[in-house]
């Protein structure tokens, strides 16, 4: 069985697939590309933070009262999961849509 790809080796994958089909120049595939990898940037940034704090975290409040909660970043994590997969979404269209030109 094939083991996962990590997220870089996604982007170049991508970046491989692009020069197949000739859009590695095109100014839409290179902004939204620029836009995956900062997207790839983040997700490490906010896995490297839920690794180091925890998927759980407290506050504490007046008085003294802590409430336990669940790490921010993880919620951040998954809105960026979402965009990054909607821009990979764009990408593939941009690829494609050059192969019908």
């Amino acid at each position: 069985m094939k083991e996962k790809m990590n997220l870089n080796e996604q982007a170049q994958k991508i970046l491989e697939i692009a020069e197949e089909y000739g859009v590695n120049s095109n100014f839409l595939f290179i902004n939204t590309f620029k836009t995956y990898l900062v997207q790839i940037r983040i997700l490490q940034d906010l896995d490297k933070a839920i690794k180091k704090d925890g998927t759980i975290t407290t506050k504490e409040y007046v008085k003294g009262r802590e409430n336990i909660y669940t790490h921010p970043a993880i919620k951040e994590y998954n809105n960026t999961v979402n965009s990054a997969n909607r821009t990979v979404t764009t990408l593939m269209k941009i690829i494609r849509g050059s192969k019908e030109d």
